[in-house]
C-alpha cells in the first residue's frame, strides 16, 4: 500500500488537520493580523534610515471580503503596536468578532495548553467587545490568509519603490491598497468591495469611547524642562518646571498637559538619539532665567542677641567711671 505524499507522516510530527475556524466563510467572523518585514530601507531624518527589522507594518485582512490594510509603525513594541491596530480598526469602521494573531509577544503566547493574553490585550478586546485568537505553535495554515498577503505585498507592491519617508510609505500603501481593494479575487468571484458592506454589517460597531491606547506617562518635569520618549527628548515650556505633568503620544503627535493644560506639542520623530525643540520653549527658558539673574536674593533676617557690655565690666571688676572697683 503506498500512502501519497500529501499524506505521509512528516519528520516533526503528525499532519494535524487544518483550522478552517479561523478563514471562515460568514461576513464579520474572522480577521487576521500579523506583522510584515518589508525588505526596504527607509530615510527616517536626521541622516539616519531604518531597515526592515526595526520598521514593522502592521497588515489584518477580513477573512470574508478579504479587505486588506496595512501601515508602517515605529516599532513592535506594545505602545505602537496597539496604536497602529486601533488605527487599522477605525479604518475599517467596524470590529470583527473575533481578531487572530500569531504569538506576538505584546498579544499573547501559548503557556501549558493554554493561551496568556498579555494584561494590555485583555483591557484592549475588553473596550472593543471582542475575541483574540492565538494561533498554535508550528501553525502558520492557521492564518494563511494574511500570510498570501504578504506574499502578494512583496510581489507587488514593493518592487520599483522608493520611500522618501515613512509618511511616504504609507502614502503609497494607501493608494495602493485603494485599487488593489477594487480588484477582483479569485477565490471570491469577486472584489473585497462588493463584500466588505456585508462584511461591516455583520461585525460589530466601534466603542463609543475608544481604547486608551499609545504612549502615556506621569512624571514631575526636571528643571531642564525636557521628556524622554522612545529614545528622544522633547522640550516642554519651562512653566511647568518641579510640576507633575502628563505625558501622551501615539504614532503621530507627542503632547504635554499640566493641570490640564497643554505644555508641549510636537510631532513625533522617528529618528532615535535627538533633541526636539520648540522655540517658544527655549525663548521662555532664557527670558526665566535672565529674571532669576536680575533679581538679587532679599538679605538674610536674622535676629541675634546683643548682650549688655556692662556685665563685662562687673565680672572684671571694671568701673568706668570711677576706676578700678
Amino acid at each position: 500500500l503506498r500512502i501519497p505524499p500529501s499524506r505521509r507522516p512528516c519528520s516533526h510530527g503528525p499532519i494535524l488537520p487544518k483550522r478552517r475556524t479561523l478563514q471562515t466563510r460568514r461576513g464579520g467572523s474572522v480577521a487576521q493580523c500579523d506583522l510584515w518585514f518589508p525588505d526596504v530601507e527607509i530615510p527616517v531624518g536626521f541622516g539616519q534610515s531604518r531597515t526592515a527589522a526595526r520598521l514593522p507594518v502592521l497588515t489584518m485582512i477580513s477573512a470574508y471580503s478579504r479587505w486588506l490594510l496595512a501601515m508602517l509603525i515605529p516599532s513592535r513594541r506594545t505602545e505602537d503596536l496597539f496604536a497602529g491596530w486601533w488605527e487599522l480598526i477605525n479604518r475599517l469602521s467596524a470590529v470583527p468578532r473575533a481578531l487572530v494573531w500569531d504569538g506576538e509577544g505584546a498579544i499573547g503566547r501559548w503557556r501549558g495548553g493554554r493561551v496568556e493574553l498579555t494584561q494590555e490585550c485583555q483591557a484592549f478586546r475588553g473596550v472593543l467587545a471582542t475575541k483574540v485568537i492565538v494561533c498554535r505553535p508550528a501553525d502558520p495554515e492557521a492564518k494563511g490568509l494574511i500570510e498570501r498577503s504578504h506574499d502578494y505585498l512583496e510581489r507587488s507592491f514593493l518592487p520599483g519603490r522608493t520611500f522618501a519617508s515613512p509618511a511616504d510609505f504609507n502614502t503609497q500603501m494607501s493608494d495602493w491598497l485603494a485599487v488593489v481593494n477594487t480588484r477582483t479575487r479569485r477565490a471570491l468571484g469577486c472584489a473585497p468591495t462588493d463584500r466588505i458592506s456585508a462584511d461591516r454589517a455583520a461585525m460589530l460597531a466601534l466603542p463609543p469611547v475608544a481604547p486608551a491606547v499609545g504612549w502615556t506617562a506621569s512624571l514631575r518635569l526636571p528643571r531642564d524642562h525636557y521628556i524622554r520618549l522612545d529614545g528622544n527628548d522633547y522640550s516642554v515650556h519651562p512653566s511647568a518646571v518641579g510640576r507633575r505633568i502628563l505625558v501622551r503620544a501615539d504614532l503621530d503627535r507627542v503632547q504635554v498637559f499640566c493641570d490640564g493644560q497643554p505644555v508641549a506639542a510636537h510631532d513625533r520623530i522617528w529618528a532615535t538619539h535627538q533633541t526636539i525643540s520648540d522655540p517658544i520653549h527655549v525663548e521662555a527658558a532664557k527670558v526665566l532665567q535672565r529674571r532669576r539673574i536680575q533679581i538679587p536674593p532679599p538679605p538674610a533676617e536674622t535676629e541675634v542677641a546683643v548682650r549688655d557690655l556692662s556685665s563685662y565690666d562687673a565680672a572684671f571688676g571694671v568701673d568706668l567711671d570711677g576706676g578700678a572697683a
